[in-house]
């Protein structure tokens, strides 16, 4: 529970609408266990200030403070690049840490190779992961196979995860295939059609087809009955070591582009006699944080904070690198932020600290930044696209706001801008820390609702009082 630190605001800046108090007290939280921050962008004080400057976990939305970093430390057009050296009879293959070298663009790097004349190799594939320190990340939970809990990765492949898509098919019952196809991958299907409705959420849908995995050897399996409702679906696991599976995808890609290859995978650098042959970039770094906001991917996060380690304090990259350049930046916006704890940089993370404060000083910051419309564009949209897609349809504040959530199983959390409905821009923070934190949805809703419908700056409002000339908006 958080401990009742709030700044006395005058205009009741500490209060929260009534209808958030009421559905906060429908979840059975109470306000104390709510940090929360509403400003217009350019007023001189909060419209509400509850709590502001309490340290709370922020789940999710510490990626706005990554992301923004990122955005004005490395530049919108920054790139990563993983590059491809023949040493001798060997190929070293050297990441960068591109947080976004999926099955495609690995498929290109290697189609390139080809287009160069590469067809043959003898020796080995060595991987060279030296960018990056050795990283300690534990796994977040007990659910291992999940692909948030996959460790960074200086040279990380499609997120070192399967793609397992079941089709049903009428009276044969569902098709389930694996992509990418490794060799020596064990895959079980005693999968049933039924009715009834598909399960909402991931952990849910794997215990109704009663999913299970192991690592050595591989192993998937599924049993049980499968909705017919649930149409086509997908689920995401890693099963695999990183070595083993690179060099699974490297054995299925390149024989399918007729190339042969004699050696094994093994760790190591290219020697001073290695010859560079190709360089892969990958997207710029405003689409990789489109997709790490939107979609709020913690892996894609966690290598874009590494990068900022690597590129600020130089190789190998280390957290502490990391979140000493952030702290930096932040000094130089004048933004003191003591309460800071940065572990990781996603969020997805026990120990990372920020206060509602100091995180709507960010927003207020990156508003005015040259950077702006790539970081407002990253966030999702409400009732639109990416985490707040199935959320407030049919509101007037629908398409008007672009929010950042979070979610952990005692935290919850949106962060952003809300344009209301004359037509000026708000900043908004709520965290919630509490063990009903989940069920705290609505609370966040009725804010945002709120804030398009009624929220008034506490400086507009004195000057609009009863005979004074209104101000433009």
């Amino acid at each position: 529970m958080i401990a009742s630190t709030a700044l006395v605001f005058k205009s009741g800046a500490a209060d929260l609408p009534p209808a958030t108090q009421k559905a906060l007290r429908s979840a059975g939280v109470p306000q104390a266990a709510v940090a929360a921050w509403v400003q217009e962008i350019g007023a001189p004080r909060p419209t509400i200030a509850l709590h502001p400057d309490t340290p709370v976990n922020p789940a999710s939305v510490m990626k706005l403070v990554t992301t923004y970093a990122a955005l004005e430390l490395l530049g919108p057009a920054y790139r990563w690049k993983t590059e491809a050296w023949l040493d001798g009879e060997h190929l070293v293959l050297r990441g960068t840490g591109d947080p976004k070298l999926n099955y495609e663009s690995f498929w290109m790097l290697l189609r390139s190779l080809r287009g160069r004349g590469l067809r043959e190799l003898r020796g080995d594939v060595v991987l060279d992961r030296s960018y990056f320190g050795p990283v300690q990340y534990s796994p977040f939970d007990s659910d291992t196979y999940r692909p948030y809990n996959v460790t960074p990765d200086a040279l990380l492949v499609n997120f070192k995860s399967l793609r397992f898509t079941f089709v049903p098919e009428g009276d044969q019952g569902v098709r389930v295939y694996a992509e990418p196809t490794l060799p020596g991958m064990e895959l079980v299907n005693t999968l049933k059609l039924g009715g009834g409705s598909c399960p909402d959420g991931t952990r849910a849908f794997r215990e109704a087809i009663q999913a299970s995995f192991q690592s050595q050897p591989p192993r998937a399996s599924f049993a049980g009955t499968y909705p017919l409702s649930c149409g086509e679906r997908e689920l995401n696991v890693a099963l695999h070591d990183p070595a083993d599976y690179l060099a699974g995808m490297m054995r299925q890609l390149w024989a399918e582009m007729g190339g042969t290859w004699r050696g094994t995978v093994r760790e190591g650098t290219a020697s001073p006699a290695a010859r560079l042959l190709y360089v892969h970039e990958s997207e710029p770094l405003a689409e990789i944080v489109r997709d790490i906001n939107k979609f709020s991917n913690n892996v894609m996060a966690r290598q874009l904070f590494l990068t900022l380690g690597a590129e600020l304090g130089g190789p190998p990259a280390r957290a502490e690198e990391a979140a000493r350049a952030i702290r930096e930046w932040l000094a130089a916006k004048n933004i003191q932020a003591p309460e800071l704890v940065l572990e990781n940089g996603s969020g997805l993370s026990r120990l990372e600290r920020i206060s509602a404060h100091h995180l709507a000083a960010l927003l207020q910051a990156a508003w005015r930044s040259a950077v702006m419309p790539e970081f407002v564009s990253s966030l999702p949209i409400v009732a639109a696209d990416g985490t707040m897609r199935k959320r407030l349809h049919g509101e007037r504040v629908a398409g008007s706001a672009h929010i950042k959530t979070g979610l952990l199983a005692d935290a919850r959390a949106i962060a952003g801008y809300v344009l209301d409905r004359n037509g000026r821009r708000h900043v908004v923070v709520m965290i919630v820390n509490h063990p009903k934190a989940h069920d705290t949805e609505a609370a966040m809703d009725a804010l945002l609702e709120w804030i398009y419908e009624s929220a008034t700056s506490p400086a507009r409002a004195t000057t609009n009082r009863p005979g004074a000339s209104p101000r433009r908006p």
